[in-house]
């Protein structure tokens, strides 16, 4: 039997996992074809002349003893133009596609191309024949959305002398664009190819990130930033906002393309996203948002093995875009559904548990996944910098953020966006609790926000102090009562409210407030503190609390984040202009009676 016929025979079924027996040329990895129906599986496990697979489709109809066509070559995606604006299962399978040839509901021996094959695309060489080319060189160009260039790279490990390479016109993928020849070999290859979803896509240089991903929501872009090629974790309960971040991260990130991954979430929930996503606006271009985003649609009610294969899937196209020089958004809700398939997974083949029931290799699976984040110099000519930021909500039952996934993943992450049921539930957005996040990037990102004007970092501080002071003093006050605290804790108690109510609330139905630009994020919260620095020195001459409170500017700072827009950031002077008018005529008023 030949390698490219190795078959063997169902042993056993077990839900998602499958015995296999009689196959010979099998290695971990495999792409499998099994039963008569050819279901995508993937070899999992080898021991002596039987393997186990998963099956990534329903198994229901399986019987023991139907073929297994192993194909010999790992689970792959396809990377081309026509990846943008699309929607795709697990295994890349072309949701919309699927439904037009067969209905709402995918049932067995279905198949779609993951890339359109019949669409032409216009390339623009960038590079004349006898031109010696290396690995993730670009060769050309399509215009693949309104707003994207997609580039067409020399596919990794192919080297050689350009022979041909086509003239400007429109092609389609599966057409010859160009020709590499590596002394007497010569080689094909079109718009398209592929990479195998667990193989990290080699780069030149990984490089320590120092720009911010803006986000527009000042909690996050202020107190606990995210760089980009950064890793985050955004752990919450049910109903607390997890969806809800990632959905506004996904719209208005300054991401240059955005990969969501829904990993096992609800059928609701994707169904949400599917509806809204295509109807949105790009508010930095105008265009339909979904012109820079690849949605991949694994829902709750799909077999559990395939959320493993998405989660790696959105990976591999997110590091596809990132060596043609882009900044990627890899938004993945929730890894906890993953981790639950792997629990569901591992519990089936028989291994040994571990704390809570999880495999012993959750994290070494956790690591796999958040450590391909990163800014890096990718292979090829010219040379470029592109960068993947991952995002990857944790959904831990009764939001107990001390269970083994939560746990486990707080050791890859450097920014932790905690989120707290008592404010989702007093409808506090974003949830984001200030006393359990952190962001370990502030440090290396403070240079670039001190172009935009100094006191950031101290800005970050003060807050956080003022915020803790607050919520030891809360205690006290059950106790006692606010009045009869000092009264520069009463005003601390103030200012905190101020900040909860002004800064760290946004309305993401507010056409003003949904979006905070970094120069209004910053020029809020200075007159914030300012206000705060000012009324310490008025009470300190025993002017009563109630006339700091009372102040005209208060209401004003109080409106500003819903008044000001982003491009008249300017109005802060004035009002910083009435705060020490205000100020001074209240102190002057005091001390000349």
């Amino acid at each position: 039997m030949s390698r490219q016929s190795d078959q063997g025979f169902i042993l056993s079924i077990d839900g998602p996992v499958i015995g296999i027996k009689g196959l010979k040329y099998q290695k971990i990895g495999d792409l499998v074809k099994i039963g008569h129906s050819k279901l995508t599986g993937e070899i999992i496990k080898i021991t002596d002349n039987r393997s186990i697979a998963t099956c990534y489709e329903y198994t229901e109809g399986l019987h023991v003893g139907e073929p297994v066509l192993n194909t010999t070559e790992p689970l792959s995606m396809e990377l081309g133009p026509g990846l943008l604006n699309n929607i795709y299962d697990g295994i890349q399978r072309t949701l919309p596609l699927l439904r037009e040839k067969y209905g709402d509901f995918i049932g067995i021996e279905q198949e779609a191309y993951a890339l359109d094959r019949k669409k032409s695309w216009i390339f623009e060489p960038k590079v004349k024949e006898g031109t010696k080319v290396t690995p993730g060189d670009i060769i050309g160009t399509v215009q693949e959305t309104n707003t994207i260039n997609h580039k067409i790279m020399v596919p990794m490990g192919v080297y050689g002398t350009l022979t041909t390479i086509v003239r400007p016109s429109k092609y389609s993928i599966e057409d010859t664009i160009y020709t590499i020849k590596n002394g007497k070999i010569e080689q094909k290859f079109g718009l398209f190819q592929k990479w195998p979803i667990r193989n990290i896509r080699p780069y030149r240089q990984r490089i320590y990130p120092t720009e911010p991903l803006i986000t527009g929501m000042r909690v996050i872009d202020v107190l606990f930033p995210v760089a980009k090629g950064g890793v985050v974790a955004v752990p919450g309960g049910f109903g607390t906002g997890k969806t809800v971040i990632q959905h506004n991260l996904a719209k208005w990130a300054d991401a240059d393309i955005i990969v969501y991954v829904g990993c096992g979430e609800r059928g609701n929930e994707m169904a949400d996203v599917l509806e809204q996503f295509p109807n949105l606006i790009d508010p930095h271009t105008n265009l339909p948002v979904m012109e820079r985003t690849v949605l991949i649609a694994n829902t709750s009610n799909m077999p559990v093995s395939a959320r493993e294969a998405s989660i790696f899937s959105g990976l591999t196209i997110a590091e596809y875009y990132r060596d043609m020089g882009y900044d990627v958004a890899l938004l993945a809700d929730s890894t906890t559904r993953w981790a639950e398939a792997l629990r569901e997974i591992s519990g089936r083949l028989e291994e040994m548990p571990a704390e809570g029931g999880y495999p012993a290799y959750l994290s070494t699976r956790l690591a796999s996944f958040y450590e391909r984040a990163g800014l890096v110099h990718p292979l090829g000519f010219p040379d470029r910098v592109g960068s993947i930021t991952v995002v990857g909500a944790v959904s831990p039952p009764s939001g107990d953020f001390s269970e083994p996934v939560t746990k486990t993943t707080r050791r890859f992450v450097k920014a932790f966006w905690a989120l707290d049921a008592k404010l989702a539930y007093s409808r506090h957005y974003p949830s984001i609790s200030w006393t359990d996040s952190y962001s370990l990037y502030s440090e290396h990102l403070e240079e670039w926000w001190n172009k935009l004007g100094k006191g950031w970092g101290k800005s970050r501080i003060d807050i956080s102090e003022i915020l803790a002071r607050s919520d030891e003093l809360q205690n006290i006050v059950q106790l006692v009562g606010k009045e009869n605290l000092p009264v520069e804790q009463q005003l601390i108690l103030f200012v905190a409210e101020l900040i909860k109510n002004v800064y760290l609330i946004q309305n993401a139905f507010d056409p003003i407030d949904r979006y905070s630009s970094p120069q209004k994020s910053l020029k809020l919260i200075n007159l914030i503190l300012d206000y705060y620095s000012r009324s310490l020195d008025v009470v300190s001459r025993e002017i009563p609390l109630f006339e700091v409170e009372n102040l005209g500017i208060v209401t004003e700072i109080s409106r500003a984040r819903l008044s000001i827009k982003n491009k008249d950031v300017d109005q802060f002077e004035g009002l910083q202009k009435k705060l020490e008018r205000e100020i001074t005529g209240l102190i002057e008023r005091y001390e000349s009676s």
